[in-house]
C-alpha cells in the first residue's frame, strides 16, 4: 500500500461559471439588500439633476439636468472601461492607484470583492453609483455659463485622474489611508470632498458669471429643488445603508444615523435663515438635510447615534456659514457644493476621529476588534483623519484645476460660453430646448410684465409687454378691442384698461 503523503496533491481547479455554482459561497439576501441599494443611489443622479435645475434660473434649468446625466453616460463608460480597476482594483500593490487588472470588468465575477466577504465581486464593481454621483455633484459647476461639451471631457479625465485615486486611498485593499485605519464609511473623501473641491476648483478655471445678471438672483423653482432633496435622500439611505455590504445591523444604523444627522441639520439651518429673514425658508431645510446627509456619508456606520444628533447640529451651522466662503474666495460657486458637500465632507470625518466607537463598527460581523475614535481612547485617530482631509483637499483642487486648465486650452473645447449666450442662457444657447415649452421663435426671457400695487377689477384686460417688438405688436391685436371703421387703431405700447368697446 502506497504512502498517500508521498504523492504529489492535485492542483485546485479554478471555478468557471459554466460548470460551478460562483453564487453558492454568497448570501442570497445580502446580494439582494446590495442591488436594491444600488438602484436606490442611482436615483440620487435624477435627484441631483432636479435639485440643480430648480436652483438655476429659468433660462439655463433644462442644460443643469442635461449634464448631470449625461455625466451619468460618460461615467457608466469611463467606471467599465477601467475606472473600476483604477479605483479598486484587488491585485494593485502601491498605495495611490489601482492596476488595469480589471480592465473592461475582465476576471470580475464571483470572486470575493475587495471589500467584503460577503458579496462578490462583480456585485461590488457597482459602486460606479458612487462615482456617478460625485460627477454629477461636481458638473453642477458649469451652472449658466459653461459650455456642457467640454464639461464632458472634463467628467471623463476628472474620474480617471481624481476620483478613482481618492476612492483607492479609501477603499483599496493596498489603498494608504484604508490601511493605515482611516474611518471612512461611504466617503466623505472620495464623494464629498471629491465633489465639493473639484466643483471649487472647476468654477475657479471657469470664472464668475456676468455681475449684471446676478442682480437679485433667486432659485426659479423651489418645487424641483424639493423633489431633488427628497430623491436624494431617498437614494442616499441606499448610498449609505448599502456600504454595510450586507443586510446586517450595520446598514440599520447606518440608515438610522443618516435621517437623524440630516433633519437635525435642516433644523439648525433653518433656525440660522430666520434670524436673519424672519421666515421660514424651505430652501434652508433642503439645503440644511443634504449637509446632513452628506455629514453622515462618512460617519454614518461609525459613530453612535446621539453623535449622529450632534453632528447635525455642528454641520448645520458650520455649512451655513460655509456659504459665505466664495466671497471671500471671489469663486463664484454658483449651487454652494463646496460649501455642503466639502465642508458637510469634512466634518464628518472629523466626528470619526472622536466619536467613532468599536461596538458601532462591529455590527456588521466583520470588522471586530477595530478600535474606535478619541473616545474608545484612540487620541492617535484625530491627526489619521486631518491628514486625510488635507491629503484629499490639496490633491483634488490642483488636478482638478489643472485638468479643467488644459481643457479650456484646447481648441474648440473653451469651458466658457460667451457674454452673448449666458445672457440668452444655455438651453437656448446649448440645447434649443427649454425646461417647461418648446418654440420656434427664441423668446426674450428679460421681459417680464410687473405686478401692480392694485388689484384690477373684473373685465380688466392685461396686455402683457414683450421684449421683442414683434411679439409685442401680435400681443397688441390680439388683446385690443373691436375698433370702428371710422376710427384708426392706435398702437398699445403698455398696458391699457379696456371697458365695454372704448379705451379709457
Amino acid at each position: 500500500m502506497s504512502d498517500s503523503t508521498s504523492e504529489a496533491a492535485p492542483a485546485s481547479t479554478p471555478l468557471h461559471s459554466a460548470r460551478d455554482n460562483l453564487n453558492e459561497p454568497f448570501n442570497a439576501g445580502d446580494q439582494a439588500y446590495i442591488l436594491v441599494s444600488s438602484g436606490m443611489v442611482l436615483l440620487m443622479i435624477p435627484g441631483i439633476a432636479f435639485l440643480y435645475s430648480g436652483l438655476a434660473r429659468r433660462k439655463s434649468a433644462l442644460s443643469q439636468i442635461w449634464v448631470v446625466m449625461m455625466s451619468f453616460s460618460v461615467i457608466v463608460f469611463q467606471w467599465y472601461f477601467w475606472g473600476y480597476s483604477l479605483a479598486l482594483s484587488p491585485t494593485a500593490t502601491n498605495g495611490f492607484i489601482g492596476n488595469l487588472d480589471r480592465f473592461g470588468l475582465r476576471n470580475a465575477l464571483g470572486d470575493e470583492s475587495p471589500g467584503s466577504p460577503f458579496i462578490p465581486e462583480l456585485l461590488y464593481s457597482w459602486k460606479m453609483q458612487f462615482a456617478a454621483v460625485t460627477a454629477a455633484l461636481v458638473i453642477g459647476a458649469t451652472a449658466e455659463r459653461g459650455r456642457v461639451i467640454p464639461g464632458m471631457v472634463f467628467t471623463f479625465f476628472w474620474a480617471t485622474l481624481v476620483y478613482c485615486p481618492l476612492a483607492y486611498w479609501a477603499w483599496g485593499a493596498e489603498g494608504w489611508a484604508f490601511k493605515w485605519g482611516v474611518f471612512d464609511y461611504a466617503g466623505g473623501g472620495p464623494v464629498e470632498i471629491g465633489s465639493g473641491v473639484s466643483a471649487l476648483a472647476y468654477s475657479w478655471v471657469l470664472g464668475r458669471r456676468n455681475e449684471k445678471m446676478m442682480l437679485n438672483f433667486r432659485p426659479h423653482n423651489i418645487s424641483l429643488i424639493t423633489l431633488g432633496t427628497i430623491l436624494l435622500w431617498f437614494g442616499w439611505l441606499g448610498f449609505n445603508g448599502g456600504s454595510a455590504f450586507g443586510a446586517n445591523l450595520r446598514a440599520a444604523m447606518a440608515c438610522w444615523n443618516t435621517c437623524l444627522t440630516a433633519m437635525f441639520a435642516a433644523m439648525t439651518w433653518c433656525l440660522l435663515d430666520f434670524r436673519l429673514a424672519k421666515k421660514w425658508s424651505l430652501v434652508g431645510w433642503c439645503s440644511g438635510t443634504i449637509s446632513g446627509l452628506v455629514a453622515a456619508t462618512p460617519a454614518s456606520g461609525v459613530i453612535t447615534p446621539w453623535a449622529s444628533v450632534l453632528l447635525g447640529v455642528v454641520t448645520g451651522v458650520a455649512c451655513n456659514f460655509g456659504t459665505k466662503i466664495k466671497f471671500y474666495l471671489r469663486i463664484d460657486d454658483a449651487l454652494d457644493v463646496f460649501a455642503e458637500h466639502a465642508i458637510g465632507g469634512i466634518v464628518g470625518l472629523i466626528f470619526n476621529a472622536f466619536f467613532a466607537a468599536d461596538y458601532i463598527i462591529g455590527l456588521d460581523g466583520i470588522n471586530l476588534g477595530v478600535q474606535g475614535g478619541f473616545l474608545n481612547g484612540n487620541w492617535a485617530q484625530l491627526y489619521k483623519q486631518i491628514v486625510y482631509i488635507l491629503a484629499g483637499c490639496g490633491y483634488t483642487f490642483v488636478v482638478s484645476a489643472l485638468i479643467a486648465k488644459a481643457i479650456d486650452l484646447v481648441p474648440g473645447l473653451h469651458l466658457r460660453a460667451s457674454t452673448e449666450a449666458e445672457l440668452l442662457g444655455m438651453d437656448d444657447d446649448q440645447h434649443g430646448e427649454f425646461a417647461y415649452d418648446y418654440v420656434e421663435v427664441r423668446r426674450d426671457y428679460l421681459a417680464w410684465t410687473p405686478a401692480e400695487k392694485e388689484q384690477r377689477a373684473d373685465g380688466d384686460v392685461v396686455v402683457p409687454q414683450h421684449g421683442i417688438t414683434g411679439h409685442q405688436e401680435m400681443a397688441t391685436r390680439s388683446s385690443a378691442p373691436p375698433t370702428p371703421p371710422s376710427e384708426p387703431a392706435t398702437a398699445v405700447g403698455k398696458e391699457e384698461k379696456v371697458s365695454g368697446s372704448a379705451t379709457d
